[in-house]
């Protein structure tokens, strides 16, 4: 008998024992230090390098599942690190039947369901933000999503797919864009010199003068406007571009427009007013793994037309062929992505749904959106705090300084920089960084469904108490 075949018995006992180990962290993860400090580099890689076995050890195996958990940063209510949700808990078990039902949800016939629901929840995400009507499909995350819009833009633009490009062209982002857009018109061939990085206004927003003078400067010299891609909440301080606006411009200049949302576009469902002119974009990214709180991997890409995504992404082998009459029964997912093996996202986020109601969520965002202008308003309360940027939405940009010592920004920022590990190392509240105008900024950013005002107590308390016993410290 094959080896790797269990036993029922067997199964129950790995089961068993993974769900044991599953409900003990969720019953405790209100209480867990939000960064492991014991944890180091050196204990880590000691605990999970040994060699391979020749030969299994069985349940034995399952015994550093105490392990993994203990080393893990824990996505608790004090989390409020970069940009990323807090693993609702039904939706997790959902992942695990994905994972156990190990579909290829590639095309219809080959898992009826899981394309079925992946496509019922792909038209609610559209329909949560205001965009009835476009389809599109689950991704890994926002970075695969705006590599595939921009695939669309350059291929609705300036065709590259049969012959190669034959033309310059542009794409067009405010200086605060994210990372991944830089990434995407490198692979896509267009080169990131053809990435026009436009200035933001005072608040963080794309000037839209700026933007019509580069394309206009770029027409002039023969170069395509291939995109612009609008923020529906940047990554360092939630702002949301004028949406509407940039639709316009798009249209007169012949751009395609598409929305990186992949932060803030989901929070349309609680504050639809943020986000004006969303529905007139080509294609949008989202992320159900921040802010529908959905265990990673789970992120979207919206469109408007499904013939310009199989014109980007259709490229089918003989092996592949359909020969299914019914246009249901017909669909591939291949034809309208880049990704040909496919898992099973939408089962967690489908049951996370049904499970809570979307009027759930919308609470849930709501309370996040809440407990992020209450910790806004006690930055600008505390003298030795300093705000140093709007919040549109859930992220807040602030610095300690210190009360009555004025610093020149070099030491402020040398200070902050020293603060924010020894804050993450003492466990009781992590959140990340961000750089504001040259300044070094401590950033919080809330899209977790555990959170309260009172774990952004902890956040100034913390700060306050790490920022003065440095400060003076280095005074002395």
């Amino acid at each position: 008998m094959n080896p790797l075949v269990l036993s029922q018995e067997q199964y129950r006992q790995v089961y068993e024992r993974i769900t044991q180990a599953a409900l003990a962290y969720l019953n405790s993860v209100n209480e867990l230090p939000s960064f492991p400090s014991d944890a180091t580099g050196e204990s880590v890689q000691g605990m999970f390098s040994a060699p391979l076995p020749e030969q299994g050890v069985g349940m034995a195996a399952l015994e550093d599942l105490t392990n993994v958990i203990s080393t893990t940063r824990p996505c608790g209510p004090r989390f409020f690190g970069y940009v990323l949700g807090s693993g609702e808990p039904v939706a997790a078990a959902a992942d695990l039947l994905a994972s156990v039902l190990n579909q290829n949800v590639t095309a219809w016939r080959s898992s009826p369901s899981a394309v079925t629901i992946e496509r019922t929840v792909v038209g609610w995400l559209a329909q949560m933000i205001g965009c009835e009507g476009f389809v599109g499909s689950l991704t890994g995350g926002g970075s695969s999503a705006n590599l595939m819009g921009l695939a669309m833009a350059r291929e609705a633009k300036l065709p590259a797919n049969e012959a190669g490009a034959t033309k310059p062209g542009a794409v067009y982002a405010s200086t605060e864009i994210h990372m991944s857009i830089g990434k995407a018109i490198a692979l896509l061939g267009i080169g990131r010199n053809h990435l026009r990085l436009i200035p933001c206004d005072d608040q963080f927003r794309i000037r839209l003068d700026l933007l019509r003078h580069a394309i206009e400067r770029d027409q002039a010299a023969g170069i395509t406007p291939i995109a612009i891609v609008g923020s529906a909440g940047t990554v360092n301080t939630g702002s949301i571009d004028h949406l509407d606006s940039i639709a316009t411009i798009a249209e007169q200049t012949g751009a395609w427009f598409h929305i990186d949302g992949a932060y803030g576009a989901l929070a349309a469902i609680a504050a639809p007013d943020k986000f004006s002119g969303i529905s007139r974009a080509d294609s949008i990214s989202l992320d159900p793994h921040k802010w529908l709180y959905q265990p990673l991997d789970c992120g979207c890409l919206l469109y408007r037309t499904p013939a310009l995504a199989q014109r980007a992404f259709s490229h089918t082998g003989d092996y592949a062929q359909s020969y299914f009459a019914d246009s249901v029964e017909n669909f591939q997912f291949f034809d309208e992505s880049m990704e040909l093996s496919r898992r099973f996202r939408a089962l967690k986020l489908w049951l996370s749904l049904r499970y809570h109601g979307l009027e759930s969520f919308r609470q849930s965002i709501r309370n996040d959106l809440d407990c992020a202008s209450y910790f806004a308003q006690s930055v600008d309360a505390e003298p030795e705090l300093e705000r140093l940027a709007p919040a549109p939405l859930s992220a807040v940009c602030f610095r300690y300084v210190p009360k009555g010592r004025p610093l020149p920004e070099d030491q402020i920022n040398e200070l902050n920089q020293k603060i924010l590990p020894k804050v993450v190392r003492r466990g009781r509240v992590f959140f990340s960084n961000a750089t504001i105008h040259g300044r070094f900024a401590l950033r919080i950013c809330v899209v977790n469904h555990r959170a309260s005002r009172a774990d952004l107590d902890e956040v100034v308390s913390e700060v306050l108490a790490v920022g003065r016993e440095t400060s003076s410290g280095a005074a002395s």
